[in-house]
């Protein structure tokens, strides 16, 4: 995931992590390229070397870490760390039930002062999360899976390998001064992090949401914020989980997370358009609510359908309390202004399931 705030600062890097890339740059000249790869290759090998110390070794990462929040500054408002720490906790309980090597390294992260819509993680597992991500999403349900997203790039390494992507190309052009502090830069920038990675993230991300408290039909709902808000260009100015033309668009995302939970649902449950349907057949016309458009909502409804029929709860009875129609102990929606009549929302549940 490219951070756009980053990507107009890749000329300036962390000053006090660049440090850590201490080794010197072979000398290159066009016409001596045999030079360039043998030197080259006894400089990578130190760079990768220095990666690793970063990526891997508790004082590197921790090092690196304090040097992020240095350069980007800290928000320490108390509301919004105790929704981070909460997230942070409840996605590494889930992901410690499919891939338990996250307890070997932790994750490091903050809210940065940044007011654009972003987030993400670098080497060393440290993530940073811009304030402009909870001005942009008021669910935590849809924060969950931005950093879940990020989440699974860490446990896949993505950062470490996309950086070392990056080293024999700066090399072999390399006119390029203080190699090292440009690849510690590119590193945050997460330059070299492909479309597969971004795929392969992002199905992590709903496999660990699946496996927490969270709505499984948030992965796709936020995708539907994002283009609710900015269309699907992958080039604009919400890029948090896009990372630029090279990576899937915001509605191929959206739509593969439809899939996922429509697999999900034991194949029970779809969205089209503003509309929940149960077996194919329209369960509930869904209203806007609020800042969340009535597509977005819908996936929250189906989510919740989904979770019912994964957890077997469609066995149950369908009830309302309290405007909320239940289907056995699994809420489904809160019947809102605008919705069907709840009389009629529960008769036809009642039917469909």
């Amino acid at each position: 995931m490219k951070l756009l705030s980053i990507a107009k600062k890749t000329a300036a890097t962390l000053s006090a992590a660049a440090m850590i890339f201490t080794v010197s740059a072979p000398k290159t000249e066009a016409a001596d390229l045999w030079g360039v790869l043998i030197g080259g290759a006894v400089y990578s090998a130190q760079l990768d070397s220095e990666i690793r110390a970063v990526n891997n070794d508790e004082k590197g990462r921790r090092q690196f870490f304090e040097a992020m929040k240095q350069k980007y500054g800290v928000n320490n408002d108390p509301n919004l760390n105790q929704r981070l720490d909460t997230i942070m906790y409840n996605l590494t309980e889930a992901i410690g039930k499919v891939d338990p090597s996250i307890n070997e390294k932790p994750y490091n992260y903050f809210i940065n002062t940044d007011t654009s819509f972003n987030a993400f993680c670098t080497l060393g597992h440290n993530i940073s999360v811009n304030t402009g991500l909870f001005n942009h999403l008021e669910s935590d349900d849809e924060i969950a899976v931005v950093l879940a997203h990020e989440m699974g790039h860490g446990q896949k390494d993505h950062p470490a390998k996309g950086a070392r992507k990056s080293i024999l190309p700066m090399i072999v052009a390399s006119t390029v001064n203080n190699i090292g502090g440009v690849l510690l830069a590119n590193a945050l920038n997460n330059q070299g992090i492909t479309k597969p990675m971004e795929r392969e993230a992002d199905a992590l991300a709903f496999d660990y949401i699946t496996h927490s408290n969270y709505n499984p039909g948030a992965c796709a709902a936020v995708w539907q914020r994002v283009i609710d808000q900015s269309g699907d260009n992958p080039d604009n100015f919400v890029t948090f989980l896009a990372g630029g033309s090279d990576h899937p668009s915001h509605a191929s995302r959206r739509d593969t997370y439809a899939k996922k939970l429509y697999e999900y649902s034991k194949k029970k449950v779809e969205v089209s358009e503003d509309i929940v349907k149960v077996k194919g057949k329209e369960f509930a016309k869904v209203a806007p609510a609020g800042s969340m458009s009535s597509k977005e909502r819908a996936f929250f409804i189906a989510g919740n359908l989904a979770a019912a029929y994964k957890n077997g709860h469609d066995k149950g009875e369908v009830v309302a309390k309290n405007n909320v129609i239940y289907m056995g102990p699994q809420a489904i929606i809160t019947v809102l202004d605008g919705d069907e009549n709840i009389g009629t929302l529960i008769d036809r549940l009642s039917a469909l399931k």
